[in-house]
């Protein structure tokens, strides 16, 4: 009777530490947990200052159609397109390029351009095309620049770059073209040179090329331009002494 008292004894004696390191293992926890709260900082976003620099609507890999009072002007496809609509000037961006066919009155296709980059500008309504742009016409006419821009309010396409175009017969090269915006008429600035085609040999015979100051091309599509002579050097005039 006395051992069992003393088994008694013991294992109360043990449920009391047990009891004992059970609670202080808590208050240990709660501690902790109050400690880590009190110390941990509420984080806080910040408001956005520029609001200029942020797009408003950012997509990728779109495809939509662009219209204007109710008709249908282009069809846009980019990997990128962000819409800057709180800058000073508000534009769109397309930093990964564009391709996009723009649309006659009769919603038939009359060209078509891609390029590395793009930038329209919504106030001034004007395109801006850079890195390898290449654009069809209607007679599939191709044109091949670094810079193009497209106004829009204007009605016409322009470049300042050198420019080049692959006609069915002729490829012809200059500085600096203008355009109807179908591109159905085309003037060449500073013409450099014309060169015929032979696709049945494969090859493109020497080019027919001027020097010197050179007046405009006007070439309406589908008419290749007459063959530029070479504008003879001035001869050069003996002096005589006095």
């Amino acid at each position: 009777m006395i051992k069992f008292f003393e088994i008694l004894k013991e294992t109360l004696h043990f449920n009391k530490i047990r009891n004992s390191i059970a609670t202080t293992f808590m208050v240990v926890v709660v501690l902790f947990f109050m400690f880590s709260c009190s110390k941990e900082k509420v984080e806080q976003i910040g408001a956005i200052k520029n609001r200029s620099a942020m797009p408003q609507l950012h997509a990728t890999e779109i495809t939509t159609i662009i219209s204007d009072s109710g008709v249908t002007r282009y069809r846009i496809s980019a990997p990128r397109w962000d819409v800057f609509d709180k800058a000073v000037k508000p534009y769109w961006n397309f930093p990964n390029g564009i391709h996009f066919e723009k649309f006659d009155m009769n919603l038939k296709v009359d060209a078509n351009i891609h390029s590395k980059y793009a930038r329209f500008d919504v106030n001034e309504q004007r395109w801006e095309l850079r890195g390898k742009v290449r654009a069809t016409n209607l007679q599939g006419e191709l044109f091949e620049t670094e810079q193009l821009f497209w106004s829009e309010r204007e009605n016409r396409i322009y470049s300042d770059s050198l420019i080049k175009i692959t006609q069915v017969s002729h490829i012809i090269t200059g500085i600096g073209f203008e355009s109807d915006a179908s591109m159905t008429r085309y003037t060449i600035r500073k013409p450099q040179g014309v060169f015929p085609v032979d696709r049945a040999a494969g090859t493109t015979p020497p080019a027919t090329t001027t020097t010197g100051t050179a007046a405009p091309v006007t070439v309406p599509t589908g008419v290749t331009p007459p063959p530029r002579q070479p504008i003879p050097a001035p001869v050069p005039v003996a002096k005589t002494k006095k």
